[in-house]
């Protein structure tokens, strides 16, 4: 299948790339110990995970009333709020507030439902310019990248690819491989962009019902610029991200920035829950906020795949996970990658297009081990494998069965009747004994990575007898 094809051609383009191989081999092992430092008591990240747990299952819960919740105490105080359905509904509503503002230009803090939406290349096509402020965001923007990883956009390249890149795309800047250098001028490039933007947005980490509140979790200060220096300030986030009240943000936010750097507070907690009132010197004068569905309300249907809404956009899964740390996020050909992202992905876009994601893990267990919010991430992604192959057209899934191949079914047909009969499976087994010698040194994609089995010395039968599994 053409998607496979891509997938392992992606796979294989990063496994052959020893620079890639190793900037994501430092960065994930920095980051894995900094997240087991964070957490040196045991006893205390279980419980704080637990409770995490609980108050994200308990606003998906009472996602409905929570969403009406929002969008009421929103407007009380002044914030002006926008449903999108689609992500084509949700662009149009970013360009129609900027063409009633007569806005063409726009800076832009972290977010990943932005990217979900495509935005960038949206309000580029309608001649807006639409500037990432987030050093990483920028970084790819200026290499015409998406992100790979959720965190940290750019964590797949290096200083010294960076420093190249940031000499192309500004001559004036004199070449330096110094982080802190690079950092001072990608800030002094991006300073004036903040003022000259009429229209500045953000995403949203939690938006808590009970007050109206929309919290930002940032650590290089731009998230504040974007939302206080333009005139008009518009966040964008999935319906996902509701809370119910404010005093469930404390237990989320330490499991947050643990999880995803191993600080035990960010650098900056932004709360924004209004726009500028009277006698107040800085702040937007409008805040917009638009909700963004996109097929969460299907995923949200489904009483096990809902699981995968609980999500905090941590990143943890994707720094433990076998797969992503060697291949990155670039060869999964979607937004979100590493495990959480082989969940939502072909949830939200459909299994036709991104079917090959849930089988690109090893099942080991290690992303549902260190999940925050204790996401059963193995359960989800073996869930999605039979979604993709089953035939009986429930519709539960978009693209279901798109993945079945009717060979295959076959041969698990046969194999589940040689299990079920006694007899059958007993005289299999002998003649998988005689003729264990002509068992090929080359069996395809399996001997391409590893060694072929070796041969028994005794028959399977025998070693079946031995074991006690065959009961003649």
């Amino acid at each position: 299948m053409q998607q496979k094809a891509e997938f392992d051609q992606r796979v294989q383009e990063a496994l052959n790339n020893p620079q890639l191989r190793s900037n994501f081999r430092i960065a994930m092992d920095g980051l894995m110990e900094k997240r087991s430092n964070a957490f040196p008591d045991k006893t205390f990240m279980e419980e704080l995970r637990v409770l995490g747990s609980k108050i994200r299952a308990n606003a998906l819960a009472k996602q409905p009333e929570l969403l009406e919740q929002l969008e009421t105490n929103c407007t009380r105080n002044g914030i002006q709020v926008h449903w999108a359905e689609t992500i084509e509904q949700a662009n149009r509503i970013v360009l129609d507030i900027m063409e009633r503002h007569n806005a063409t230009r726009m800076i832009k803090g972290k977010s990943m439902v932005s990217e979900e939406m495509e935005m960038n290349h949206f309000l580029e096509a309608q001649g807006k310019s639409c500037i990432e402020s987030d050093l990483g965001e920028y970084i790819i923007q200026l290499d015409h990248e998406t992100p790979s990883h959720i965190i940290a956009p750019a964590i797949h390249k290096s200083k010294q690819e960076i420093a190249k890149l940031f000499k192309a795309k500004h001559p004036d800047i004199p070449y330096s491989e110094d982080i802190e250098t690079m950092t001072r001028s990608a800030r002094q490039v991006l300073r004036s962009k903040f003022y000259e933007a009429e229209i500045g947005l953000s995403g949203v980490n939690f938006a808590v019902a009970e007050t109206g509140t929309l919290c930002l979790v940032e650590n290089e200060g731009n998230g504040r610029m974007c939302t206080t220096v333009p005139p008009v300030h518009i966040a964008v986030t999935g319906i996902e991200k509701v809370l119910e009240k404010l005093a469930d943000v404390p237990p989320l936010l330490k499991l947050l920035t643990r999880s995803a750097s191993g600080q035990h507070i960010s650098t900056y907690f932004n709360m924004i829950s209004s726009p500028r009132k009277p006698g107040e010197r800085d702040g937007p004068k409008e805040v917009h906020l638009v909700l963004l569905d996109n097929q969460r309300s299907k995923i949200y249907e489904d009483d096990e795949l809902f699981d995968s809404l609980r999500c905090i956009r941590c990143g943890a899964c994707m720094n433990h996970c076998p797969v992503y740390t060697r291949i990155g996020g670039h060869a999964y050909g979607s937004l979100i990658p590493g495990p959480i992202g082989s969940c939502i992905e072909p949830q939200k876009f459909g299994l036709d297009k991104f079917g090959v994601l849930p089988t690109a893990s090893t099942l080991c267990g290690a992303c549902g081990e260190v999940c925050p919010v204790k996401i059963p991430l193995p359960k989800l992604l073996h869930r999605l494998r039979y979604e993709q192959v089953r035939d009986d057209h429930t519709g539960a899934t978009n693209g279901q069965g798109s993945q079945r191949s009717g060979k295959e079914a076959m041969i698990w047909k046969l194999w589940s009747w040689a299990h079920a009969n006694p007899a059958v499976y007993r005289s299999g087994t002998r003649l998988a004994s005689l003729f264990r010698g002509a068992i090929p040194n080359k069996i395809g994609p399996w001997t391409r990575v590893r060694t072929a089995p070796k041969i028994a010395p005794k028959s399977l039968h025998q070693l079946a007898r031995e074991e006690g599994f065959d009961h003649e």
